[in-house]
């Protein structure tokens, strides 16, 4: 009985192997016009992203940072040393600061064109919410009082993913029309 079902079992296998060759074919080209029609641009945050990384890993390689490097001096080279000279002191009344000269600080200076702007434009607007709570107010009311820095916020954006696009594709990094801070 074993044998009847191998037998039973390999002849449809043979005769159905060159339609399930064209049928394989067929799906992997239907698969992959499909793929290539569903194909989307990375998002936004994710081009900022691998821009900052590019730019923080060439200014660490230019200082000689290595995998080897102790921690501190990894720290140091990326987040700057010594006092931060950047703060601001939100509503809620914690303070954030932050250096202006290691390789992430040197990275931002080259995507949003101004560094110290971008800090405190972002930390308002990333804390609009904590703000909210801490003042008992809607969020749309803090929104609403924060227009100016939130139109800031996303035009240092703005300018921060034409700057991260042409660093990626290869080109320049100094973004087209008028973009200056």
């Amino acid at each position: 009985m074993r044998p009847a079902l191998i037998t039973s079992a390999v002849r449809p296998r043979v005769r159905t192997a060159p339609a399930l060759a064209v049928l394989a074919a067929l799906v992997l080209l239907g698969a992959g016009s499909a793929c290539t029609a569903q194909r989307t641009a990375p998002a936004p945050d994710d081009v900022i992203k691998a821009a900052t990384r590019k730019l923080t890993d060439d200014c660490l390689t230019r200082q000689g940072i290595t995998e080897s490097s102790g921690q501190q001096r990894v720290s140091d080279a990326l987040f700057g040393a010594g006092r931060p000279e950047l703060s601001l002191r939100l509503p809620t009344g914690y303070v954030v600061r932050a250096h202006t000269d290691g390789c992430l600080a040197a990275a931002q200076q080259r995507l949003y064109g101004d560094q110290d702007r971008w800090f405190r434009t972002s930390v308002v607007v990333n804390n609009l919410a904590p703000e909210a709570a801490e003042a008992h107010r809607p969020l749309s009311e803090v929104r609403a009082a924060h227009r100016a820095e939130i139109a800031e916020y996303r035009r240092l954006r703005a300018r921060a993913l034409t700057t991260a696009t042409a660093l990626l594709e290869g080109g320049g990094t100094t973004p087209k029309g008028n973009t200056t801070p």
